[in-house]
């Protein structure tokens, strides 16, 4: 709970300690606390046992932990708003506050993720809702049925290829996926007899909750918040983004005879076993597991021996990802590793492609 509560915290640790930093707490517990806190305390080191799946799996211990997200999630959003339309906070204080409210907004996705890979009806509407805050409601859509499917393959706009930095990435994903979920949806509906503007239009239900909650915000602060509540969702989806970047970098499925490609294993994405990230990103970082059984509940996701690791966790990886010279100097290298050397087996950005094969010896 920590996450969505960084938004209910700035207010309090300024009154109390009179700081204004601690309007970007959101940013400081991301891109410090944790990173630090994955370097003291390390990895986790165990996996849940085959006996105990199903007991860990039904405890609903793990299910509230998503579920209590959301409010916390929307109190602070609305807290926020009322600040951000007030008159007591400086600009630079109302930047800090929006970084803060983004960061919650990119993790409440990470939580939309998690509900929206279930199978029970509740747990997707509330992904929908947790989606609400950033307005990225299609992700619903083309994270299940468009990037689980295409994953670690050029066709992915949600994989990243070799030589590519994360700023040339950020708007191919954005938009790239943003273009596969409309057919993919228009496809489903057309298959159940259900046209574009129907009421079962998961892309529009989504996004239907973007419009009510920004809307109702408006409406009572005024349209003073609103640049700011459009800010915070442009962090948030820059940090889901970020976070997709690091997931798969240079990684590329093998092809069968016949030339479909084959499925996705545990060596098609990059995981982390740090410990404190772990337990913020709901597990996210056991990300092999995730693909390979993506209807397991976070809190039985399993690290694998097989799969590529990071040299440090998701948090970490994010700083590096915002510095391509750096990013590539850490990665790249543990790309061709991975393959043995081949660096024919990556997925590599194209107009890059006859460049880093003539710098690590390969041919075209």
């Amino acid at each position: 709970m920590i996450a969505p509560a960084s938004a209910l915290l700035p207010s309090q640790l300024v009154l109390h300690t009179g700081a204004p930093v601690f309007w970007w707490i959101g940013p400081i517990i991301v891109l410090i606390a944790i990173p630090v806190l994955d370097w003291v305390v390390g990895e986790d080191g165990s996996n849940p046992r085959d006996e105990d799946y199903e007991l860990l799996s039904n405890d609903r211990y793990y299910r509230w932990c998503t579920y209590l997200f959301l409010p916390v999630q929307l109190i602070g959003l609305i807290i926020a708003a009322a600040m951000w339309a007030g008159e007591e906070l400086s600009f630079v204080d109302k930047l800090g506050l929006a970084a803060t409210l983004g960061f919650v907004s990119g993790i409440g996705i990470n939580a939309a993720h998690e509900l929206g890979h279930r199978v029970e009806h509740l747990e997707r509407w509330l992904a929908k809702i947790a989606l609400a805050q950033s307005g990225y409601g299609h992700f619903f859509v083309e994270h299940n049925r468009g990037h689980h499917v295409r994953v670690a393959t050029p066709d992915d706009p949600a994989s990243a290829r070799l030589g590519e930095s994360l700023w040339e990435f950020l708007p191919r994903s954005v938009i790239g996926g943003f273009r596969s979920a409309l057919p993919l949806e228009r496809d489903r509906l057309a298959r159940k007899g259900h046209g574009w503007w129907s009421v079962h239009n998961h892309i529009l239900q989504a996004w239907s909750m973007t419009l009510v909650l920004f809307g109702g915000l408006v409406a009572v602060f005024g349209w003073r918040a609103l640049p700011w509540l459009l800010l915070q969702a442009v962090i948030g989806i820059g940090l889901l983004e970020t976070v997709n970047y690091v997931e798969h970098y240079g990684l590329l499925r093998a092809k069968r005879p016949n030339g479909h490609w084959e499925r996705c294993s545990a060596r098609d994405s990059w995981n982390s076993d740090r410990l404190v990230t772990n337990i913020f990103l709901f597990h996210l970082q056991r990300h092999s597991d995730h693909h390979a059984n993506p209807g397991r509940r976070y809190q039985t996701l399993r690290s694998s021996q097989v799969a590529p690791q990071l040299p440090a966790g998701y948090a970490s990886m994010i700083l590096f990802a915002a510095l391509p010279p750096l990013w590539r100097a850490v990665m790249d290298h543990r790309v061709l590793a991975h393959y043995g050397g081949d660096v024919t087996l990556a997925n590599i950005q194209p107009r890059k492609r006859r460049r880093i094969l003539a710098a690590y010896g390969a041919t075209v």
